[in-house]
């Protein structure tokens, strides 16, 4: 598997195909291959004539492992999306992001319009403003001893998801710690790339998607039928609606 080095962060990463360039931003706990690659993500986009790159994120996968929570600031691992680009001389791509990846795609499609021809914030919705995503319960239940030990429903589901990729749970409990900024409505509204938002309708994680979609200027949502956050990620309907949105964009 291909990396490269963003400063002293090792950043894996897949690229495959040829076309127009889509880069892919998994979810927190998640790593390129569980959220982009089993999902049949990567080939289905293959399929559709792009090139497809993808990236552990820093703290997950076979990238690098950090343990100190302010490594791990949005803005911070946005960075390492921007330096892959550029260690594969790519002036401007697609990004879709996937909750923790859809916050970071947010950063740049604020921060870095110019590198974005779109942008699709998959299982993150109004929660990109306001909640802030899972919390200090899920960084303690990522810190215990076992899955046994852990009684908050919600930090069962991360611990499991977590134990189930196998991942350094403790680089996953700094990245939560350093990676709760929200974005502010303000900052929100003034996103101007093309925006897809994609929610599964029973997602009690990523917030309302219509009212995301009514910050961001002329944001298009689409529901994800009787799928909640996890399910979502390979549900035909998102695929669909992502192949549509971007073949919109040429």
């Amino acid at each position: 598997m291909p990396s490269f080095h963003n400063g002293e962060v090792e950043i894996a990463y897949l690229d495959e195909g040829e076309g127009d360039p889509i880069v892919l931003v998994h979810g927190f706990a998640s790593t390129k291959n569980v959220n982009w690659v089993y999902p049949t993500w990567v080939s289905e986009l293959k399929r559709n004539g792009r090139r497809v790159i993808a990236l552990d994120n820093r703290g997950h996968g076979d990238s690098g492992k950090l343990y100190d929570a302010a490594a791990y600031d949005v803005a911070t691992m946005a960075g390492d999306v921007i330096a892959l680009m550029d260690h594969l001389d790519i002036e401007s791509a697609d990004v879709m992001g996937y909750s923790l990846g859809s916050r970071m795609t947010a950063v740049l499609a604020r921060q870095q319009p110019q590198r974005l021809r779109s942008a699709v914030f998959g299982g993150i919705g109004i929660g990109l403003i306001e909640g802030g995503g899972p919390g200090e319960n899920v960084a303690a239940a990522l810190e215990a001893a076992s899955l046994d030990d852990v009684t908050d429903p919600v930090g069962r589901t991360f611990r499991a998801f977590a134990d189930q990729t196998r991942s350094d749970r403790l680089a996953l409990a700094a990245c939560l710690r350093g990676s709760r900024r929200l974005m502010t409505r303000d900052e929100a509204a003034s996103i101007e790339v093309p925006v897809l938002i994609a929610v599964g309708t029973t997602d009690e994680i990523a917030g309302s998607a219509d009212a995301l979609g009514k910050v961001i200027p002329d944001a298009e949502v689409l529901h994800i039928p009787n799928r909640d956050h996890m399910r979502a990620v390979g549900d035909k309907v998102y695929k669909a609606g992502v192949l549509d949105f971007l073949s919109r964009r040429k």
